[in-house]
């Protein structure tokens, strides 16, 4: 079982965050080849909400909040239960797995409207592994179904100050999500695997308009099949490599908009591995994709921006590398035991429109194309470790698609000490940006954006963040 409680008073104003949490689960072995454990996962979060600024108002006054969003009182208050049931069993080869759970959700959120709605979640899961040789070669078959439905009773009221005013909005929302997928890896040798798999989901979204006349619904039948190689060169290194077809449904808030389901074709080849004092994770991708979903943000006035709207861009690609190592390239400096440690992760996104009608070749809004975090860290077998770190975002990247505003990069220093152990006491004390860095850390993305628009998130000054947790 896991208890934790979280409250900020917030960097800027009007964000003081409270969150408490429950993780608890129960296992029964009822046989050597069987047995069963419950999950319960309760959550209470209340937070205020800032608000989205101008690019200037977030660089020259960073902790202010957005004046017509403290007017309205704008929070997310969420409450959650979330229990669970997962059985295995063991018979010869195989290994079936297979449960079923529900999420009970209350969300209250005063923004531009009051928002106020119950979410109920359903379903199951079945999944079968068997892992045997066939004719001398290793086969290791999956195949497994799962079951995902809910209802959504949605209300949104007149904003009054943080206050419900008159129902503006009344729906009933029904999902249903089935899916079936089945894997097979083969190994041609030892350590090489032949993978091929494929998924099928077929999707129900249907809304009902209890004061209006947004009725409707809309069904997706959806194919993913993938292929690929994987070559464990020893036992501690690897390199693979996989065509795969995926597909993205929209949410609800898209349903009226007659928007087409995301699908894309990635392909990925990449190593991953380790050796006693060092450590790597390398990978190359390219996502071709078609009717991307884009959340796209509407600005009516200097006073009032509306939540974003899905809409389908056409063709777009997402290219880059996901990189990261450890290196301990000092050892035993006060202790024969210990290490200091360069750790280091890159990315590199490259998310641009192909050919596109109306935005041509431009660059997606709202992702950097390079993202840099490395951590010096001295580690002694006590479990005492301290150091300092940097996150660099070292290029600029736009906030729209029409790519004429851009948010600029910026570094940050870093520095963490702590002590961490097995069982017993543990605790850390971390400072972040502690040259009090000014600096936007995300935005919400438009189609056109001009200065004046409220689309900036500012990142948090100089912090000091600490903790303590015991296990047993």
């Amino acid at each position: 079982m896991n208890l934790s409680a979280n409250r900020e008073d917030g960097y800027r104003e009007h964000s003081e965050q409270e969150m408490a949490r429950l993780n608890a689960n129960l296992g029964y072995r009822l046989s050597a080849n069987a047995e069963t454990r419950f999950y319960v996962n309760a959550n209470t979060w209340n937070g205020e909400l800032p608000g989205e600024v101008t690019k200037a108002q977030a660089l020259k006054s960073p902790k202010e909040a957005n004046p017509y969003w403290v007017f309205l009182d704008q929070q997310r208050n969420i409450d959650s239960v979330r229990v669970a049931n997962k059985t295995t069993l063991r018979i010869d080869g195989t290994t079936v797995e297979f449960g079923a759970f529900t999420h009970q959700r209350y969300v209250d959120h005063p923004i531009y409207e009051y928002l106020d709605y119950d979410v109920s979640d359903y379903g199951g899961f079945v999944r079968a592994t068997d892992d045997r040789m066939i004719g001398g070669f290793r086969n290791r078959l999956i195949v497994g179904a799962n079951v995902l439905n809910g209802t959504f009773d949605y209300k949104q009221f007149v904003n009054n100050a943080g206050k419900k005013g008159a129902l503006t909005t009344s729906l009933d929302w029904e999902s249903e999500n089935y899916s079936a997928y089945v894997e097979n890896s083969f190994s041609v040798t030892p350590n090489v695997a032949l993978i091929a798999g494929t998924q099928f989901m077929h999707v129900v979204r249907e809304q009902r308009d209890r004061i209006g006349a947004n009725s409707g619904s809309n069904d997706y039948d959806l194919w993913s099949p993938k292929v690929g190689i994987l070559w464990d060169v020893d036992p501690g290194w690897q390199v693979f490599a996989n065509i795969s077809r995926s597909a993205e449904v929209p949410t609800f808030d898209a349903n009226a908009f007659n928007i087409k389901a995301q699908t894309a074709t990635t392909y990925e080849i990449g190593t991953r591995g380790s050796r006693p004092d060092f450590r790597w994770d390398v990978s190359l991708y390219r996502a071709e994709i078609d009717d991307e979903l884009q959340c796209l943000t509407v600005v009516f006035s200097p006073f009032f921006t509306a939540p974003c709207v899905i809409q389908n861009a056409d063709k777009t690609v997402h290219q880059g590398v996901e990189a990261g190592f450890g290196l301990a390239f000092l050892k035993s400096t006060f202790d024969i035991e210990d290490r200091v440690w360069l750790n280091v992760v890159y990315t590199y996104n490259d998310f641009f429109f192909d050919n596109d009608v109306l935005w041509g070749n431009n660059q997606l809004p709202g992702v950097a194309p390079h993202n840099f975090r490395a951590e010096l860290l001295y580690n002694h077998p006590s479990g005492f470790y301290a150091g300092p770190n940097v996150e660099w975002m070292a290029d600029a990247f736009y906030a729209d698609n029409a790519n004429t505003l851009k948010v600029d990069p910026y570094a940050l220093l870093g520095f963490r000490l702590g002590y961490d152990q097995s069982k017993g006491w543990s605790g850390y004390v971390e400072g972040r940006n502690l040259l009090d860095e000014r600096y936007i850390a995300t935005t919400i993305t438009t189609g056109n954006a001009d200065p004046s628009m409220e689309l900036f998130n500012p990142g948090t000054g100089r912090a000091v963040y600490g903790g303590v947790q015991y296990r047993w």
